[in-house]
């Protein structure tokens, strides 16, 4: 009977302080006290009366899995719009684990949250820091909704290997903390109105995969560290306002990794060193439209023989298109629009079988299209 107690004690205490009666005294609303009694008495029952054995591993369950739902219910009282209805399952006495969004852990982690994902809900409002509280979560998605304010403390989250809160309206800067967030593979913050620099201890997080930061505020240089990633496959920072140049060390320790490159709608500038294409063997795309890049086209861009769409226009290039933009076979985009490229069309374009978009406008070439 020691047991049950327990067991009925944590969950009281667990509906005691939960957010969802935050500010209204439990003992002082009869109304809400009834069936809250009757649920115990029910418990007691069938714990201590009926031949249903409850183990002190139940009892264990419901107490760690107490923590997870009154962070998620500060969370729910935080959000101000939810004309979706989408949390309309989120409140105490429903099983945590059915809640919309909500992904438990089975069977190493039974109750515990694992996975909160809420896309594209028409949520909107801070974003609580008690999501900080979800120790076992491995995925967090907010995007496409109307979140707002900064983004909350999140180091605690050390299991955490997706995190996406794109498409939002998120301010401030990225969180320095971020980087103690060692389990991380993805991080997806585009669309929202971040500000500050790219934070260079993102290097810390060895894993990541993917990094998409486009469509914010960001200032500063492109921080060489993320250069140093071993994994890097996808380093999207476009629409921000950066400045200074490609830096060397991206290009020169992710060889193999980086599949796609978009850092255009900056201010980046500076030239492209000749052997620029020889780094990037397995590069899906390459996007450095509308920045201050000059000089001349890297020859060696021919030679990244994966590429499907080059787009280096609205930039300051001047000399001629590279032949060796023919041995693209797998290219369909190619656009080289306003520029300052001079000369004739190489025949070798012609070649290109899986082109479906090609422009040269506005530049001063010679000839007709191959």
């Amino acid at each position: 009977m020691h047991t049950t107690t327990n067991l009925a004690l944590n969950i009281l205490l667990t509906l005691f302080y939960s957010s969802h009666f935050a500010g209204e005294g439990l003992l002082s609303q009869p109304a809400r006290l009834a069936p809250i009694l009757t649920v115990l008495s029910l418990l007691l029952v069938s714990c201590g009366v009926s031949s249903i054995h409850c183990s002190s591993s139940t009892t264990t369950t419901v107490h760690d899995n107490s923590t997870d739902m009154i962070s998620l219910l500060d969370f729910k009282r935080a959000i101000t719009n939810d004309s979706s209805q989408a949390l309309t399952s989120w409140r105490v006495g429903a099983p945590l684990c059915l809640w919309n969004g909500v992904v438990c852990g089975r069977p190493k982690h039974p109750g515990r949250v694992i996975e909160l994902s809420l896309t594209n809900l028409s949520l909107s409002g801070p974003i609580s820091p008690s999501l900080g509280n979800l120790t076992f979560l491995r995925l967090l998605d907010l995007s496409s909704n109307g979140f707002s304010g900064v983004i909350p403390p999140l180091n605690r989250l050390q299991r955490l290997e997706y995190l996406d809160l794109s498409d939002n309206s998120l301010q401030g800067i990225i969180p320095s903390g971020i980087d103690l967030l060692s389990n991380l593979l993805f991080l997806h913050l585009e669309e929202n109105n971040l500000t500050g620099e790219i934070p260079p201890s993102l290097k810390n997080i060895s894993q990541l995969e993917e990094i998409t930061l486009g469509g914010n505020k960001l200032t500063g240089t492109i921080p060489d560290e993320l250069g140093k990633l071993p994994n890097l496959s996808i380093l999207e920072l476009a629409s921000n306002r950066l400045s200074g140049g490609i830096p060397e060390t991206l290009y020169k320790y992710n060889q193999s990794s980086l599949r796609g490159l978009h850092l255009g709608s900056n201010t980046l500038g500076k030239t492209l060193p000749s052997n620029f294409g020889d780094t990037f063997l397995n590069l899906d795309y390459l996007i450095l439209e509308d920045n201050n890049f000059e000089g001349h086209l890297p020859a060696s861009l021919g030679n990244i023989s994966r590429l499907v769409w080059l787009d280096l226009s609205f930039n300051n290039f001047v000399g001629q298109v590279p032949s060796s933009f023919g041995n693209l076979g797998w290219l369909r985009n190619l656009n080289l629009q306003a520029n300052n490229l001079s000369g004739f069309i190489p025949i070798e374009l012609g070649g290109l079988k899986n082109l479906t978009h090609l422009d040269l406008s506005d530049n001063s070439l010679q000839g007709g299209v191959p």
